[in-house]
């Protein structure tokens, strides 16, 4: 099984941040978040952000967010109207009928771009829609979690990543590691 972290990896960008200003212009009264929200991606980009730092310092603001904004049926198809365009072609090149994307980003979102690019696996950020509160973060340590739990019988032959400081623990347990910059893939292990 080929497994994909999904931002800055097939994705040109991060997407949940390009979700912040997809809601920001909609609902400028999210722009009191701004501060909090570019201060905890930049710690996440930099590896530096811990799952309990996630779930006590930002867990509460997000789901303050999701409660506030999102529809979940009409907003992802409108987002990626705008955004497929950011998925990068060599994914196209490689694509397997197996493959699995796991990520951070919300499952709300991922799941419609996964339906429009034909990937039937898929880990996410999950949220219970009648508590509004999340129910797992797909990151870190986590994923690997989450891929055992989903997928017990699995093997990870080629993991593609763009950040090697918060998927160290997949790459860790797949054959194959690459990193994505821009649109260079470099094998690692």
């Amino acid at each position: 099984m080929n497994v994909y972290d999904f931002d800055d990896t097939i994705y040109d960008g991060e997407s949940t941040l390009h979700l912040f200003f997809f809601y920001l212009k909609k609902r400028p009264t999210l722009l009191k978040y701004m501060p909090k929200v570019l201060k905890a991606f930049m710690r996440y980009k930099k590896g530096l952000v811990s799952i309990d730092e996630m779930l006590t310092e930002y867990a509460p603001m997000i789901e303050s967010m999701v409660h506030e904004v999102v529809d979940p049926i009409n907003d992802p198809k409108e987002f990626w109207d705008k955004h497929i365009k950011n998925i990068k072609p060599f994914y196209r090149e490689i694509q397997q009928e197996d493959d699995l994307i796991i990520t951070a980003s919300p499952e709300f979102t991922i799941k419609e771009i996964c339906n429009r690019l034909g990937i039937k696996n898929f880990l996410c950020t999950t949220y219970n829609d009648k508590t509004g509160k999340i129910e797992r973060i797909c990151l870190k340590q986590n994923k690997v979690k989450a891929f055992f739990e989903c997928y017990p019988d699995c093997e990870i032959e080629n993991f593609y990543t763009d950040s090697p400081e918060n998927d160290k623990p997949l790459m860790d347990i797949a054959k194959h590691a690459f990193i994505v910059d821009g649109d260079k893939i470099i094998q690692v292990k």
